[in-house]
Formats: structure tokens, C-alpha cells, sequence
């Protein structure tokens, strides 16, 4: 494990800390409604029934920060208590996600991750020749 990948999962840990610590002792908000809720976000995953382009689309778009941040801004800005509480609860969704090494999806497999390969414990499938090439999916390089 190189030192860019253990900086996203410590990363997602702090995430996840951060949002578990805000949710009970600011928004004192219910045990019962935060592990009800802390996995509806992987109903996302059912996109990979239609294909897996559709599926990490619907994944991605509900696994990312700018959602967490759009969810707690309509919370504060409309004094919506549960809608901020659900914006923490995906939070942390997400960061433990991230912690254990689950990313953001690849439109080529659904084990093809911003992180690893999910399952395999290998490495990002990002500049993996055998997960992502050229001609799959030419717009995936980012950094």
C-alpha cells in the first residue's frame, strides 16, 4: 500500500469520525435512524443490474462529497433538521467507505474503483492496463 492510497483511507476514516461525532453530539440525533440509514446509500449499487456503465453512474452520483455537501447546505439553509442529519449520515456512508478501500466506480467493472480493485485488494484501477484502457474509457484519467 503506497502513501497517496493509506492518505484516502485515513482520509475516509476522518470523514467518518468527523461525521459520527457531529451527528451524536450535535445533532443528538437517533442511534436507531443512523444504523437504519448508514447503508440505503449502497441501494445505489442496483444500477449494476442495467449495466455497469448505468450503475457507476448511479453509484458515483450518490457516493461523493458535492451530494453531502448539497444534502447539509438544504438542511442548514432550510432549517431542516433531518435533511442535515441524513447529509452527516451519508457522510459517514461515505467515508467508511472510503476507509476500507471502497471508491468511486469505473464505468468498466464494478470492481474497477477509484481506490482498488474491490475484491482483489489490488491496487487503483486507474493506470491498470488490464482494468482500464484507452479505448474502454479514454475520459477516466484524471490525475
Amino acid at each position: 500500500m503506497n502513501l497517496v492510497k493509506v492518505t484516502l483511507h485515513l482520509e475516509g476514516l476522518a470523514v467518518l469520525t468527523a461525521a459520527v461525532w457531529v451527528y451524536f453530539t450535535q445533532l443528538e440525533a437517533s442511534w436507531i435512524a443512523f444504523a437504519l440509514l448508514l447503508l440505503i446509500p449502497d441501494l445505489s449499487m442496483l444500477g449494476f443490474l442495467r449495466g455497469t456503465r448505468l450503475g457507476a453512474m448511479t453509484y458515483n452520483v450518490v457516493h461523493n462529497y458535492v451530494l453531502v455537501a448539497a444534502v447539509l447546505a438544504a438542511g442548514v439553509i432550510f432549517g431542516a433538521g433531518a435533511v442535515t442529519a441524513l447529509g452527516v449520515i451519508l457522510a459517514a456512508h461515505i467515508g467508511m467507505d472510503r476507509a476500507i478501500g471502497y471508491g468511486l466506480k469505473y464505468p468498466t467493472a464494478f470492481v474497477h474503483a477509484h481506490l482498488q480493485r474491490v475484491g482483489e485488494g489490488g491496487e487503483a484501477a486507474v493506470g491498470d492496463d488490464e482494468a482500464v484502457t484507452e479505448a474502454s474509457a479514454p475520459a477516466m484519467r484524471t490525475a
